[in-house]
């Protein structure tokens, strides 16, 4: 028997491989589907069962196009429906991998059609539990994402979801292992841990919804507290899992297209595609089309795209590094933005070259700041998390959360220079593009963050640990 995890640090998202006697189990596939074929082919094993833990929100599945690749059956557990071929299992009902056991255990609370699979070893030994979004290491699933009756609300779920642990989890084994399908960095829980492999013991000791003496009411209103709203591309998404989607190869030979500066603006005024430029900060603010918004390709690429620009629909033009466009078009289509409609060649040097404009970002070092404080007050704006800037934050920085930035577009100054910063530098770079492209040209970038801002010794408010905000 062997399970591998297959982790995309950018999505925070874990997929997996598990393989029995020249068969084949899949959880929660990302998009592209060679890598699970190409692993199955070395094994000399067939692809038999596509698990799916429940209807994704923050990424779009492989599960139908490695379906129609491999003939392997989609398998949900109770309550989904698909526009698609798919088996709905039942609770407890027991599928035979190899010489293992795949069974279901039907977990709703997250979404109402969550399930987590128990996987046993030839001799019927509980080995491991696949618990998707239902428990997380340190956390469990929001449960406000569900696409669900109107007469269900939020706490009702967390309900739901406080009796699917107690019932179906935590009477488990401590030594059974835990594959989640997330960990730290996603949107779909609050506090997940960076591990990724744990065990049902450690977290009835660590985590905080496994509590043996937790009410159920004391648990609702722990999971529902400081829920920020979900990002926009989420339901788009969960729609694609449950109806389907056009396969990544033909996304891929659509999207990645050269184009000269003349056809890449042609085409950007006839379909008032968005230019969405993932180049590094650093060379965005040195040089970018005007009202073109940076999201880098080696930060937090795919949530940041899905949670900034919002509609899957919106055509994108592309400005990528060298090399790097069929890795763009790739990692866009994951969070389920499909319409890429080409990429400048040879890039920002040939759209220059051509005699176009080109505008810049102005940045400020942190000791320049520092220096400049001490004259006159500043307008320095805060683009990191509500929780990080609740934890410490710059004396009298305003909190105006990436996220939200178009909540507070009145709040920025209109008339005088204002700063912009967040932890490294990175979503002050996105914040500013955002702001640029709706015409505010007086902010200036504060170089390398609030971890620059620390190092210089600059005036902080006191800390204050995240556990007790």
């Amino acid at each position: 028997m062997i399970i591998e995890q297959i982790y995309t640090g950018c999505l925070s998202q874990g997929a997996y491989f598990i393989e029995s006697n020249g068969e084949v189990a899949i959880i929660d596939p990302l998009r592209e589907t060679t890598p699970y074929i190409e692993k199955a082919k070395k094994k000399n094993a067939k692809i038999k069962y596509i698990f799916e833990t429940h209807f994704h929100a923050d990424f779009v599945s492989g599960h139908v196009t490695l379906a129609k690749e491999t003939g392997a059956t989609i398998v949900y557990g109770p309550l989904a429906k698909t526009s698609y071929d798919s088996l709905i299992a039942k609770d407890q009902q027991e599928f035979k991998i190899g010489e293992i056991t795949l069974t279901v255990l039907h977990t709703p609370g997250h979404t109402m059609e969550s399930t987590t699979y128990l996987l046993r070893d030839a001799k019927n030994k509980d080995i491991a539990i696949f618990s998707g979004d239902t428990l997380f290491l340190g956390d469990v699933g929001r449960p406000d994402l569900a696409q669900k009756a109107a007469d269900m609300t939020q706490e009702d779920l967390a309900g739901i979801l406080f009796d699917s642990l107690r019932e179906k989890i935590m009477p488990l084994a401590d030594d059974v292992l835990v594959y989640p399908a997330h960990g730290a960095g996603s949107a779909c829980g609050k506090n997940l841990s960076k591990e990724t492999v744990g065990t049902i013991g450690d977290q009835k000791k660590t985590n905080y919804a496994l509590r043996e003496d937790m009410t159920k009411e004391e648990f609702v209103k722990e999971v529902t507290n400081g829920l920020l709203p979900p990002p926009q591309y989420f339901p788009l998404n969960v729609k694609m899992n449950k109806e389907g989607y056009t396969d990544i190869d033909e996304i891929l030979e659509n999207g990645a297209k050269p184009l000269t500066p003349e056809d890449f603006e042609v085409i950007a005024n006839e379909t008032n595609a968005l230019i969405l430029d993932v180049r590094h900060q650093d060379d965005f603010t040195k040089g970018h089309i005007p009202k073109s918004i940076f999201i880098g390709i080696d930060g937090g690429f795919a949530p940041w795209v899905g949670a900034m620009i919002g509609n899957v629909k919106q055509p994108i033009l592309l400005v990528t590094p060298k090399g790097r466009e069929k890795e763009t078009i790739t990692r866009l289509s994951r969070v389920g933005f499909d319409q890429t409609l080409g990429y400048l060649n040879h890039g920002i040097e040939a759209w220059s070259k051509a005699g176009n404009a080109i505008d810049t970002i102005d940045g400020i070092e942190v000791t320049d700041l520092k220096a400049l404080k001490k004259q006159k007050v500043l307008n320095i704006f805060d683009v990191r998390k509500p929780g990080e800037y609740a934890s410490e934050h710059l004396d009298e920085a305003h909190s105006t959360p990436l996220s939200f930035i178009n909540n507070y577009m009145d709040e920025f100054p209109k008339n005088e220079p204002f700063y912009l910063h967040c932890a490294g530098g990175y979503r002050s770079v996105i914040a500013a593009s955002i702001l640029k492209s709706r015409g505010i040209h007086n902010l200036i970038d504060v170089k390398k963050g609030f971890a620059a801002i620390k190092n210089e010794g600059m005036k902080i408010s006191e800390y204050v640990c995240p556990s007790k905000l």
